[in-house]
């Protein structure tokens, strides 16, 4: 794996990783690298900013949703022809799902045999973060620990205490200091950074993330150490396993709409690569800037913010009522999360109603406090066009949104939760004709068959309107 690779990490969320691995990216990318972003983990929209930095898609790997042959295969066939590969940790380097570290970003960094930047929040502390840091490096010794960043420095006789005290203690380099910045350019919403579609300002932001890197970071040295992976690293090639499964005689080419805007933006770049690879035609549609939709076989509405975009949303009447009626008539859609929520009959925000699209008998409300948050396990309990009774899908949720009012019934939920909160009563996936929506997000590299489901329902409904069944 001779690919020159980093991976960028801290002690918890909030430190400034993200920040700091999009500055890495763009300076780079500035200086004419070609840099594959990678964030770990199951977010949008960290990987949304990392992947404008980079100018390319940012592919997720996730140890929870996706298997570790697979894992490889993406993050070797992604970084093909590339000058270097930056990955982005989540939360703290060795937070998992349970004291073994299960799914975290060390437990990745020793898959991918990288090494690891620590950076770390040096607010109000000086030389207690040289035993920090020299904690972190004896928890677990095969975590390579190969340099640590300093965010929010005070000052310089701030950074010059921390910088010895880690350097005398830890015999680990400190590649920069960074001092405390401004919020403005970078202000959080929800888990991340404000999705960077919602505003015109992303690309000033990029290239202030960018000069901060190349002020305050010594890059040529970050850089060395992620051409030490590459050297270091024993020769493995990518998995030769089917990604996804044979479907057979696959004509005609099916046509699958994917609404994507600033409203429904959450997309895994490999679930659209697969529906393409499977043969599908992509045609990416919108209710604020299509008056009508276009012929399409199937659609596709993945997640994001539409409460903030409630009222406009709600004023797209044409959009609505066509997608409505292609539902009654059978069209295979496929919904998750903010796409579950435009389905619904209504969005009450702060005692106000806004119209959705009516396909399904459910009326949303919204909470200041997260609903469902974290990663799940669905068993599939009922009999719907997309997957086998019996199957058990691993995926993940993250919403405000609650059900206010429901007026299907239990034989309309496909799901049962194993892990997590789901729609409703430990239930999710609600099912109407074609019609498939939930709060989980898949992955389709660790959920082929979901694609494959898709283009084949798409084929199906194809080849019925073009006989007139």
């Amino acid at each position: 794996m001779d690919i020159p690779r980093i991976i960028i990490t801290a002690l918890r969320g909030g430190a400034g990783k993200t920040i700091l691995s999009i500055g890495i990216i763009a300076a780079w990318t500035d200086l004419g690298k070609k840099v594959a972003p990678f964030k770990k983990g199951p977010d949008y929209i960290d990987a949304g900013w990392l992947a404008l930095a980079a100018g390319r898609p940012c592919y997720n790997l996730d140890t929870f949703m996706i298997k570790e042959e697979q894992i490889l295969n993406s993050f070797l066939s992604h970084s093909i022809n590339k000058d270097i590969a930056v990955i982005e940790g989540n939360r703290g380097l060795y937070d998992g799902l349970n004291i073994e570290g299960s799914t975290s970003t060390a437990e990745l960094a020793k898959l991918l045999n990288a090494p690891v930047v620590l950076c770390i929040d040096c607010t109000k502390t000086t030389r207690t973060m040289a035993a920090v840091v020299f904690g972190c490096m004896q928890f677990d010794p095969d975590v390579k620990i190969s340099g640590v960043i300093l965010n929010r420095i005070a000052g310089s006789r701030h950074e010059n205490i921390i910088r010895k005290s880690i350097e005398q203690y830890c015999g680990v380099p400190v590649l920069g200091a960074v001092p405390k910045l401004d919020k403005q350019s970078f202000p959080e919403r929800h888990m991340g950074l404000v999705p960077m579609p919602e505003h015109g300002w992303a690309k000033d932001s990029i290239a202030a993330a960018s000069q901060t890197a190349s002020q305050y970071l010594d890059l040529s040295a970050i850089e060395k150490i992620a051409n030490q992976a590459a050297t270091s690293s024993s020769d493995q090639q990518p998995a030769t396993g089917d990604q996804q499964p044979a479907t057979g005689d696959r004509q005609p080419t099916p046509r699958i709409g994917i609404v994507r805007d600033s409203a429904f933006q959450f997309y895994y770049p490999e679930n659209i690569e697969a529906l393409i690879s499977l043969g599908a035609e992509i045609v990416f549609i919108s209710p604020f800037s299509d008056s009508t939709i276009p012929p399409v076989d199937a659609i596709y509405i993945g997640g994001g913010f539409p409460e903030t975009h409630a009222k406009e949303l709600a004023e797209k009447v044409a959009f609505k009522q066509q997608l409505k009626s292609l539902a009654e008539d059978g069209l295979p859609i496929y919904a998750e999360c903010g796409g579950l929520m435009y389905l619904g009959k209504e969005l009450v925000l702060d005692g106000k109603s806004y119209p959705m699209a009516d396909v399904l008998p459910v009326i949303f409300g919204f909470s200041k406090r997260p609903q469902g948050h974290g990663y799940t396990i669905i068993k599939v309990k009922r009999e719907n066009p997309y997957f086998k009774v019996g199957t058990e899908i691993r995926g993940h949720e993250f919403h405000y949104s609650k059900v206010l009012e429901w007026t299907g019934t239990d034989n309309d939920l496909v799901f049962s939760m194993k892990r997590g909160a789901g729609f409703i009563n430990k239930n999710d996936g609600v099912c109407y004709k074609n019609v498939l929506a939930t709060y989980t997000h898949i992955h389709a590299l660790g959920t082929p068959y979901w694609a494959d489901a898709l283009v084949q329902n798409a084929i199906s409904y194809r080849n019925k309107s073009k006989n007139g069944f």
